[in-house]
């Protein structure tokens, strides 16, 4: 017990799972409910859509702070703060009357997504790169468990109480986290942190540095892929596959699952096989599953067991590569761990929120599925094509 209380003690992998899990969370435990909350605030489609794509570009925006923010004042301290603002705004999205009130609250709520930066910048001060992708893998497999379920909760708990019962439960579990942060998420930054002025001019050490650009373009447009499908699926879903809020949810758990198997090898594997041969496996993987969605497609078989199975295959290749391509990305600067987090975080996550807005305004009552996988399969390719960057790269240098 004592040691569960040392504010100066690493914390237990399990709080940064649960950390990491709020934010996964938060962002997708209430997709089954977004056609229902358009007709309850009597307003389009793609109007709550922003829900989920502004909320990812004001994320994008906070990631990019969050990284030098806790490098210079603390990952404890931010993450506290954090936390504070999220169950505020949580409170707002519960008494949130019109559309224009609750993707307000939904925007200031976004700021829990900046745990997704704290939690892997926490474990590269840990440890060092190789053996940080294995933690990252085990950390990510932990909280993808949360989003296999959120969605499924989501559509059980809106078809029995209503959308607002999502939040509830959103604020119930922020409170919980917060307690175990306060308790057991002990200061892993040097003392006194380093100077937003020596900040600053890092920016162009790690702008200029090819292995940045391609560990943290291939993490973007894999992760893009996602987004993509976060931005789509619930109106695929629900329009081309007919489906109620509990069934989507259900089918929401396919590309959860297989991101928890995907990052389960990468934590037992990655420090074997390598970060770089780990990142093209996943994205080959998961390039290869959309291949196979976008062909049985065009063959006529429309059926949500196949859209969402391939769907989970990309999960399954996304969580061999990002925790990888994360760690990577981290290992160019190790002392500007969490702003090279941020950085990388805020590509990945502006991209995202880009395709996402996309995906939306591609998808009509008489398009079907078609979209969103040409969609997925192009940012999928690009991240194939950024980790080859880095080879060809590294084979330029005979390292």
């Amino acid at each position: 017990m004592r040691q569960f209380l040392n504010r100066s003690a690493p914390p237990h992998i399990v709080t940064l799972v649960l950390l990491a899990g709020l934010a996964a969370l938060s962002l997708n435990i209430f997709l089954p409910s977004l056609p229902g909350m358009a007709v309850y605030f009597g307003v389009e489609y793609h109007v709550m859509q922003l829900s989920v794509s502004a909320y990812l570009a004001m994320s994008a925006v906070l990631q990019l702070l969050i990284g030098p923010i806790s490098d210079r004042f603390g990952r404890r301290r931010v993450t506290l703060a954090v936390l504070a603002l999220f169950l505020l705004a949580t409170l707002g999205t519960l008494f949130a009357h019109t559309a224009g009130m609750f993707l307000t609250f939904r925007l200031v709520q976004a700021v829990v997504a900046t745990n997704f930066v704290i939690s892997r910048a926490v474990v590269r001060d840990m440890v060092p790169t190789e053996q940080a992708a294995s933690m990252i893998g085990y950390v990510t497999m932990g909280m993808s468990l949360v989003p296999m379920i959120g969605p499924v909760i989501g559509g059980v708990l809106d078809e029995a109480f209503g959308w607002r019962a999502n939040f509830a439960l959103l604020g119930v579990l922020g409170l919980a986290v917060t307690a175990l942060v306060w308790a057991d998420l002990g200061e892993t930054t040097r003392p006194g942190g380093v100077g937003f002025a020596a900040q600053l001019r890092s920016y162009p050490a790690l702008l200029r540095s090819q292995r940045f650009w391609g560990y943290s373009l291939s993490a973007a447009f894999a992760s893009g892929l996602f987004f993509a499908y976060l931005g789509g699926a619930p109106f695929v879903g629900t329009t081309v596959y007919h489906l109620s809020p509990s069934q989507l949810g259900g089918y929401f758990a396919l590309p959860a699952l297989g991101y928890a198997v995907g990052n389960f090898i990468s934590g037992r594997y990655a420090a074997r096989i390598g970060i770089d041969r780990m990142v093209l496996a996943g994205t080959l993987a998961a390039t290869m599953a959309l291949l196979v969605a976008l062909v049985t497609d065009f063959a006529g078989v429309v059926h949500p067991l196949m859209f969402f199975a391939m769907v989970g295959v990309t999960g399954f290749g996304n969580g061999l590569a990002l925790p990888s391509a994360n760690a990577g990305m981290m290992s160019v600067r190790p002392e500007l761990a969490g702003t090279a987090s941020g950085l990388g975080a805020t590509l990945n996550v502006g991209g995202g929120a880009a395709l996402s807005v996309w995906a939306g305004a591609l998808l009509g009552p008489d398009t079907g599925a078609l979209p969103l996988i040409l969609l997925m399969l192009a940012s999928s390719l690009a991240s194939v094509a950024a980790i080859v960057w880095v080879f060809r790269r590294r084979r330029q240098l005979g390292v």
